[in-house]
């Protein structure tokens, strides 16, 4: 390798590890099918226990329905049904973690069901690795990164990302419908 294309790497290192410095902060963790996933704290406006789900005819199977949250309607998403896992019985467990999604100039509060809060952990900037590479096949564009610990590594959403635009386009949909 040429001295400018290794000057290129180190630098094109140096960014990404700075980038993945900038994601250090607060999670909130949840496990989704034994696996332990965090979204920034600032993302999460608050956590419910389930409670009745009404179901919006003609909205794809990820998309629960809709909750009445203190007067306003927010929609639900089932995120074990959105990854593409086998969906669950609803335990004393399961809950609400109602978020903040921004997608352009659109802010939208929807719920996102999972199995369990863990709890909120400080996330230094140094244990935090870019997602794996499956290559093409597979989209990461969801994850900001994973945070490693002794014993396990938590999967970091970019909750923005989580849903596409046109996902979004549909539940904020739902949501109006109510």
């Amino acid at each position: 390798m040429s001295q400018t294309a290794t000057t290129h790497a180190k630098a094109a290192a140096a960014d990404e590890a700075g980038s993945l410095a900038d994601h250090a902060g607060k999670y909130l963790t949840f496990s989704l099918a034994k696996e332990t996933y965090g979204i920034q704290i600032l993302k999460v406006q608050e956590i419910i226990e389930m409670i009745d789900v009404t179901k919006v005819p003609r909205t794809p199977p990820f998309v629960k329905g809709v909750i009445n949250l203190r007067g306003k309607v927010i929609p639900v998403v089932d995120l074990r049904l959105k990854f593409g896992m086998e969906g669950i019985e609803v335990s004393r467990q399961t809950c609400i973690i109602v978020v903040y999604v921004q997608c352009g100039d659109t802010r939208l509060t929807m719920g996102m069901m999972v199995d369990a809060v863990s709890e909120v952990l400080d996330i230094p900037g140094d244990s935090i690795a870019p997602p794996p590479d499956f290559g093409s096949q597979v989209d990461t564009a969801f994850l900001l990164g994973m945070a490693k610990s002794k014993d396990s590594v938590r999967m970091l959403l970019d909750i923005d990302k989580v849903l596409s635009t046109r996902e979004l386009t549909i539940v904020k949909a739902a949501g109006d419908m109510a």
